[in-house]
C-alpha cells in the first residue's frame, strides 16, 4: 500500500525533478541517429551478429501506418484515410522488405517475437494479417507456437467480436488496446470517441479466446482532463483488470506535431494537476495489486513482464518495456527502428520513398548510428538502470574492461543529489534504485548521457524531449 504521506512526498519530488529529457528507448537517443549510417553499415552489423557462437534469436516490429481518423494528440508516423485499399501497395513493398531482411540472417536464428504497431494495425483485415504472417513464416524461421510471442495494437473502434476471434485464431497471444481516457469530454477534445462498451467488448472477446495478456494504454495530461475525471477512468481500468497498463504522459509539442495544433491549449491541465494525476494514479495502481515496472509500465505479478523484471530478460526499447532482451530487433515498415548488434537504424518516414527504395531492392534505411565503445558502456549502464534498477560496478567493469569508478568519476559525483533524496543507495560496489527512485529513472539515467548539455540535470530543458515526469 502507498500511504497518503508517501504520496505527498512523491508528489513533491516529482515537482522537483520534472525536466525535459530522453525516454531512453535507445541509447544514444534517436536525436543522435544520422544519415551517415548506410545500408552497408547495417550489413556489417548483421554479419557480426551472425557470428555469435550461440545464435541470438530475433524480434520483429512491423509498422502499419494507416488510420481511419486523426487523433489530435498522436505523434506517430501515420496516414489518415478511410480508403482501406491504400494498404495493398504498402503490403507489397513490406513483403519485399521482409524478403530482403530475412536473407541477411543465418537459418539457425529463430524469430521469437513479433509485434504489430501503428498507426492502426487493425486497419488491416484478418485476411491481410494472415497473408502478412504467411510471408514472415515463408522467409524467417519462426519459433514453435508455445515460444512465439505475437502481439498487436488494437483500436476498439476498428474491430468487433468476430474480428478479434479471427485475429486470435491467427496466433496472436498479446493484445494492446488504446484507451487513453474513458471520459467523453476528453475523447471529444482529442477526436477519439469510443465507448467503454467497445473497449470491454474487445477485452472480453480476447479473454474468451484464451488471450491472458491484455494491455491498456492510457495518457494523462490530455485536454479537459481533471484529477477527478482521470480518477474515474482509473476506477474503470482497475475494474477491467488488464494484465498490463501503459501510463503515458502527454507531450504537447504543436511546433513539431501538426495534429496537436487542433488542441485548445487553454483546456490542458496545469503542471501541478498533471503531477497530482500521475502520483495518485501510481499509488492507486500499486494498491490494486500492480507492480510498477518502471517509467510508464505496470503489470500484474503473474504477467511475464513482471516476472522478467525479477528474473531477468526485461528490456527497454522503442515499444517501451518488453521481454526477450536477448533478441536483435528488426524494424519493418516506414519509420520502423531496428536494433541489431551494436547499432540502431530507422527506415524512411515517407511511404513513397519506402516503395521506391524497395523497388530498387534497397533496404529503406534513412539514418542510424553504430555505437562506439563509450556508447556501448553507457547504453549498458542505462539499460541496467531502466530494467533492473541495479548497477554493479565490477560486472560492467569486467564486461567492458574499464575501472568503473574511474571511468564514471564525474557521473558518480553527480549522483549525490539522488542519494540525498533517497532515490538511490550508493556503495563501493555499485548502486541500486530505491522504491521511490523507480519513478525517476529517466532523471538518474540522464547523468550517464554524454550527449546532454553539461548543466544541472534539474534545469536541463530541451524542446526536443518530453517532460521526464
Amino acid at each position: 500500500m502507498v500511504s497518503p504521506i508517501h504520496r505527498k512526498q512523491l508528489q513533491d519530488l516529482i515537482q522537483e525533478y520534472q525536466v525535459n529529457g530522453p525516454r531512453y528507448t535507445s541509447y544514444p537517443s534517436a536525436l543522435q541517429f544520422n544519415e551517415r549510417f548506410s545500408e552497408q553499415d547495417y550489413y556489417a552489423q548483421v554479419e557480426s551478429s551472425n557470428q555469435f557462437v550461440v545464435p541470438k534469436p530475433l524480434s520483429v516490429y512491423i509498422h502499419i501506418p494507416f488510420c481511419a481518423s486523426l487523433c489530435y494528440y498522436c505523434g506517430c508516423n501515420k496516414v489518415v484515410s478511410r480508403k482501406k485499399g491504400i494498404a495493398n501497395d504498402y503490403l507489397e513493398s513490406l513483403y519485399k522488405e521482409i524478403e530482403l531482411q530475412a536473407a541477411l540472417y543465418e537459418d539457425d536464428r529463430l524469430l521469437e517475437q513479433i509485434h504489430f504497431g501503428g498507426g492502426t494495425p487493425t486497419y488491416l483485415t484478418p485476411k491481410q494479417l494472415e497473408e502478412l504472417l504467411g510471408v514472415l513464416a515463408q522467409h524467417f524461421h519462426l519459433a514453435l507456437p508455445n515460444k512465439l510471442e505475437l502481439g498487436i495494437e488494437v483500436d476498439p473502434r476498428s474491430v468487433n467480436d468476430q474480428t478479434i476471434t479471427e485475429i486470435i485464431e491467427l496466433g496472436f497471444n498479446r493484445i494492446s488496446v488504446g484507451v487513453q481516457d474513458f471520459d467523453h469530454e476528453v475523447q471529444v477534445a482529442i477526436n477519439r470517441v469510443q465507448s467503454k462498451e467497445q473497449v470491454t467488448s474487445v477485452i472480453e472477446a480476447a479473454r474468451r479466446n484464451g488471450v491472458k495478456s491484455v494491455s491498456l494504454d492510457l495518457i494523462y495530461g490530455l485536454p479537459k482532463q481533471t484529477k477527478a475525471s482521470f480518477k474515474r477512468t482509473i476506477d474503470e481500468v482497475i475494474a477491467i483488470r488488464p494484465a498490463r497498463i501503459a501510463l503515458y504522459h502527454y507531450a504537447h509539442m504543436p511546433s513539431q506535431i501538426n495534429a496537436q495544433r487542433l488542441i485548445d491549449e487553454s483546456t490542458l491541465p496545469s503542471s501541478s494537476e498533471k503531477i497530482a494525476m500521475f502520483s495518485e494514479t501510481i499509488g492507486r495502481l500499486i494498491d490494486a495489486g500492480y507492480i510498477y515496472i518502471g517509467m510508464d509500465h505496470f503489470a500484474l505479478a503473474d504477467d511475464s513482464l513482471a516476472q522478467a523484471r525479477t528474473t531477468g530478460g526485461l528490456q527497454r526499447n522503442f515499444q517501451g518495456y518488453s521481454t526477450h532482451a536477448e533478441c536483435d530487433i528488426i524494424g519493418l515498415g516506414v519509420s520502423a527502428i531496428s536494433n541489431v548488434n551494436e547499432s540502431f537504424c530507422q527506415n524512411t518516414k515517407s511511404i513513397s520513398t519506402y516503395k521506391e527504395m524497395l523497388a530498387k531492392q534497397m533496404l529503406p534505411i534513412e539514418k542510424g548510428i553504430s555505437l562506439n565503445e563509450d556508447d556501448q558502456v553507457r547504453a549498458e549502464v542505462i539499460q541496467r538502470l531502466m530494467c533492473d534498477g541495479i548497477v554493479d560496478f565490477d560486472r560492467i567493469g569486467e564486461l567492458y574492461h574499464i575501472q568503473f569508478q574511474h571511468y564514471f568519476h564525474e557521473e558518480l559525483l553527480s549522483l549525490g543529489l539522488f542519494e540525498k533524496d533517497d532515490l538511490i543507495q550508493l556503495s563501493q560496489s555499485g548502486f541500486n534504485v530505491t522504491e521511490r527512485g523507480r519513478f525517476f529513472l529517466r532523471n538518474i539515467a540522464m547523468v550517464f548521457d554524454v550527449y546532454l548539455p553539461k548543466i544541472s540535470l534539474q534545469k536541463v530543458s530541451q524542446s526536443s524531449y518530453s517532460k521526464t515526469l
